[in-house]
């Protein structure tokens, strides 16, 4: 704000706050400068609120203390005393401003978002007023005490009271009568047409229910103070304040606090009503301040609890129109899925099903919205069996076990040819330990006949290739041992080498042709998961790969594990996994060197970690991730024979349990392959015979 934008502030509230002093020295009882109000107190305090952080925060300091001054010794004071009003009336608008920046800084601020909220705002302001006060207390009757030798207790309850009941009141009416400017401003660019506007949208019976209750009030405390003949008839006006606070707006009842609590002093000042019996001066200055804070407390209470109130249940139906309107959208989403969706609870109760899970379900569904058995829904394997109960979707969730693109036949009357659905299956936890189950339907059976299509084209691809690829081999093999019976000669050198290269490319085709074989197998072969003795396959791969390299002459190799922990997996899948990572540590290994690989397991909930760690020749830098991509080879330039494959075989075959795998570097030099499969769920059979080879080392401690 500009320096002379805050000086006109300054001013403005220089005159409010001569007027309050004015009105509050008019009201003086007696020569002790007792004032029964002083509303200067509640100006002062919204001016320092107001004007804290100014940059002419020196000229309100000086402006409030040149006003102290001049209208207490106009008005009879004498200037030791006016000086200690400055003090006092300094260090009471300071600190309430202090309080209020401290507790309710968003009290003063007339924006939509500020302002009173609720009863908490007003007993934050209350304390504000009545800590401040204290603080005025503490230097006025103490200075006019030090001054005069006499201290007046009665005084000083008086003086508490009474600038406590200005600030509230004084206060509260400039907060909300400014608050009121602000809005029909904001609304109209001016604030009286605003007001009009609103007075004209105002039923006919709010109207007269405002007229009423200013009329009643009048008379009422006319009653009570101008023509009361002795009867204790003040606590019957409370009525009204609880009348104004339950039923019209809290600006009103502010400015109906303000007006009876002004009626109450002017009849008590000139000798009339119920409280001017008192002799006593002090007496009846804090009788008269305990009934104005009573009716503005009580007032204010009821309207700002029942503003808060109103906001709340506002906020609630706006809240509860936006869920509503959420609900509807999912609803909508929902419905218009291609996708079938459906929800079971813990008891079996179907509580969501859109649309297209009925249709994918072939309109098979249960009429008392339970789930039902699989026949009843003609639901079967890929193998033509049906589906146990306890292999359901559904039931597996809730026994804990994950479901992930499970395929289910589905024929029934709706759908004779069948359909196969891809089902995913996850838990909705509901907070009480009763989880539902989310089951969500994909049709798959156009995807299912083209991987058939393809698997099938591939193996009969496979199948001619191989043909004449035999021949290849036969006749070359023929060619060779015909020229091993002619003498030595450079033209059958160079036959035999040329013999010797077609043999090894017609060797790399077949393991090409075979690989492709084995990776259309591990992608498209039905799993048929069991339990699965690890210990006892991987000590049949072991003796099958010592035996092996027994005849081939080559070095044997150690393996070192320890009892593994079983898993469920498809048997066959299993073995060409852990036959392919053992393989490959054996294959890439340095020249001479003892191939030596280390099995261990760990079990971690429903999954089982393995890993094998060998000592070959690594895996080159950023290659670790690479080297499970079809035909990716790490060493393409190195002395290794083959495809790429391999380890891609290795990736889909997990993948197809729900586990993953990758590949470290070892410590301790070599490689680490570690995969998760689905912990086994009973006792697992044996995968094989039992070993009979010592280059098998099983550790059992």
């Amino acid at each position: 704000m500009k320096l002379g934008s805050s000086l006109a502030r300054t001013a403005l509230f220089t005159a409010l706050y001569v007027v309050a002093t004015v009105a509050g020295r008019l009201t003086v009882m007696d020569s002790t400068n007792l004032s029964m109000v002083w509303p200067a107190a509640g100006v002062a305090a919204v001016w320092f609120c107001v004007r804290r952080g100014s940059r002419a925060r020196l000229a309100d300091v000086l402006a409030l203390s040149v006003v102290t001054v001049v209208v207490n010794m106009a008005t009879g004071a004498t200037w030791q005393f006016a000086c200690v009003f400055v003090v006092a009336n300094l260090a009471q608008a300071e600190l309430f401003g202090l309080f209020i920046a401290r507790w309710r800084p968003t009290l003063l601020d007339l924006g939509p978002s500020g302002g009173p909220k609720g009863p908490r705002d007003l007993w934050g302001s209350l304390a504000a007023a009545a800590l401040a006060t204290a603080s005025g207390v503490a230097v006025g009757p103490t200075a006019i005490w030090l001054m005069t030798g006499h201290y007046a207790w009665l005084a000083s309850a008086v003086w508490l009271a009474r600038n406590t009941a200005g600030i509230l009141l004084v206060g509260a009416v400039g907060l909300f009568v400014a608050r009121a400017v602000v809005t029909y401003r904001a609304r109209q660019g001016c604030a009286w047409r605003s007001a009009v506007e609103d007075l004209r949208a105002t039923s006919a019976w709010r109207v007269g229910e405002y007229l009423a209750l200013s009329v009643s009030s009048i008379a009422a405390y006319l009653v009570c103070f101008a023509y009361n003949h002795g009867l204790p008839l003040a606590f019957t006006l409370i009525a009204f304040t609880v009348w104004a606070a339950t039923r019209l707006s809290t600006t009103f009842v502010v400015l109906h606090d303000f007006a009876v609590g002004t009626i109450a002093v002017v009849f008590t000042l000139h000798g009339d009503g119920p409280f001017a019996v008192l002799s006593q001066h002090a007496a009846k200055a804090l009788i008269v301040q305990l009934f104005i804070a009573m009716v503005a407390v009580v007032g204010l209470a009821l309207a700002l609890g029942r503003d808060e109130r109103v906001t709340l249940v506002r906020e609630l139906a706006a809240r509860r129109e936006d869920a509503n309107r959420r609900a509807e959208l999912m609803g909508a989403i929902i419905d218009s899925m291609g996708d079938g969706l459906s929800v079971v609870d813990a008891d079996g109760r179907i509580t969501l099903r859109n649309p297209a899970a009925v249709y994918l379900l072939g309109g098979q569904v249960s009429t008392d919205g339970t789930i039902r058995d699989s026949g009843h829904y003609g639901l079967f394997h890929l193998d033509g069996t049906p589906i146990a109960s306890d292999e359901m979707p559904h039931a597996r969730v809730q026994s804990g076990h994950d479901v992930h693109e499970m395929d289910i036949l589905v024929r029934n009357v709706g759908i004779p040819g069948g359909r196969i659905l891809s089902v995913n299956a996850t838990a909705l936890p509901d907070g009480t330990g009763r989880n539902s189950v989310v089951l969500l339907f994909h049709d798959v059976t156009a995807e299912r006949r083209h991987r058939d299509e393809l698997a099938t084209f591939a193996g009969a691809v496979a199948h001619d290739l191989l043909n004449p690829l035999t021949a290849v081999e036969g006749w070359t093999d023929a060619a060779s041992e015909s020229l091993d019976g002619i003498h030595a000669h450079a033209a059958v050198d160079r036959a035999q080498a040329g013999l010797a290269r077609v043999t090894r490319a017609a060797g790399r085709m077949r393991g090409l042709i075979n690989d492709l074989l084995a990776y259309t197998t591990a992608r498209d072969a039905v799993v048929a998961p069991v339990p699965v003795d690890l210990t006892a396959l991987v000590t049949d791969i072991a003796t099958a790969r010592s035996d092996t390299a027994t005849v081939a002459d080559t070095p044997v190799p150690t393996f070192t594990f320890t009892h593994l922990d079983p898993v469920q997996a498809d048997v066959v899948l299993v073995r060409q996994l852990l036959d392919n990572l053992i393989g490959n540590a054996m294959k890439y290994t340095a020249p001479g060197v003892t191939p030596r690989l280390h099995i261990t397991t760990a079990r971690r909930a429903d999954l089982v970690r393995v890993t094998i760690a060998d000592n070959g020749i690594g895996i080159p830098a950023g290659h670790h991730d690479a080297i499970f991509d079809n035909f990716h080879r790490a060493h393409h330039t190195a002395d290794y024979a083959g495809t790429g494959l391999g380890l891609a075989i290795c990736k889909r075959i997990v993948e197809r349990h729900g586990g993953t795998i990758t590949a470290t570097d070892n410590p301790t030099g070599g490689s680490c392959f570690t995969f998760t499969l689905p912990a086994a769920l009973s006792a697992p059979r044996r995968a094989g015979p039992a070993p009979l080879t010592v280059s098998v080392r099983l550790d059992r401690g």
